[in-house]
């Protein structure tokens, strides 16, 4: 396949899983600010604007439009619904000769249909949109697509981008309790409260909640689960690294990051939880920057043999 091809195909999976995130995240928080008037609305925005890698304004006060103008409908801040949308039709586009008539179809419509602005008292429904669209476009890959390169391409970049955006969410529980959201909220943010209800039967606490989305190898949206995917497809993409002596580097990181979650104790995880997540978000940024080596270089030039004279 050719590098241009698999990278495609690895950013339209991690920009159709990033715009399933970021709607999930934004349709909870916002939800919690209408549903309790005693949170602080600046500091809750800014909460999740960090949460998104975006550096907030210093001065100006924050409220729920501005949030949903610059993380759900702004085309041109890549952190957006919109930019992860247009990105992923993008991609497609320069990989039409691969991808199916039925993601291209999916993707351009959705594009299509991306609104510049949301009514006040329609974002949920938008939400919910982004995460429809987004399960079909997958749900037509895992439905039509063969299981080999094209599609653990595109798994790839689910694995890697669902790893990185759960590390955010649980990287929230570092701000002052007033602005953060409980552990119910980032449950409900990664689709997980009824499948931590069905493993724990109780009310959420630290420990458990943490130790579910960190460790439950059942549920997909975990840190581990998402990881063990990402190493399946790297192993599978390429067999026969890692037989003898030192795993490729992307599978070294990434085992890295599975082996300091399994063997210890989740009391010492939880004791500085927001580091340990912002570790997570480092070494997934280096994995993804050593796939990017491996599979798609830049840097190669062509070289031309001529005839000998």
């Amino acid at each position: 396949m050719l590098s241009r091809i698999a990278e495609a195909l690895f950013w339209i999976g991690r920009y159709v899983e990033r715009s399933d995130g970021t709607a999930r995240i934004l349709d909870v928080h916002l939800q919690l600010l209408l549903e309790d008037p005693w949170v602080d609305e600046d500091a809750a925005c800014r909460n999740i604007l960090g949460v998104m890698g975006t550096e907030p304004p210093p001065d100006a006060v924050l409220g729920r439009d501005q949030v949903i103008d610059l993380l759900a409908v702004d085309r041109e801040h890549p952190a957006s619904i919109a930019f992860s949308i247009g990105a992923a039709r993008e991609n497609a586009r320069r990989a039409r000769e691969i991808v199916s008539t039925e993601l291209w179809e999916v993707l351009n419509e959705t594009y299509a249909r991306m609104p510049r602005r949301i009514a006040h008292d329609r974002d949920h429904e938008f939400f919910r949109w982004v995460r429809d669209r987004a399960a079909l476009a997958i749900g037509v890959v895992e439905s039509s697509l063969s299981r080999d390169d094209v599609w653990q391409f595109f798994s790839l970049g689910r694995a890697i981008e669902r790893t990185d955006m759960t590390a955010r969410l649980l990287a929230t529980r570092s701000v002052p309790e007033g602005a953060s959201p409980s552990w119910t909220t980032i449950l409900r943010s990664c689709g997980g409260y009824e499948a931590y209800l069905r493993s724990y039967r109780g009310v959420p606490s630290s420990r458990s909640a943490a130790e579910f989305l960190l460790l439950d190898r059942l549920f997909p949206r975990t840190v581990i689960a998402s990881i063990t995917r990402a190493e399946e497809c790297l192993r599978e993409l390429d067999p026969n690294q890692g037989r003898v002596g030192v795993p490729a580097p992307a599978r070294r990181l990434l085992g890295q990051i599975r082996s300091n979650l399994e063997y210890r104790p989740i009391g010492e995880l939880l004791d500085d939880l927001p580091g340990e997540m912002e570790s997570v978000q480092a070494l997934t940024s280096q994995v993804s920057e050593a796939i990017r080596a491996r599979y798609f270089p830049t840097d190669a030039m062509p070289v031309w043999t001529g005839e000998v004279s």
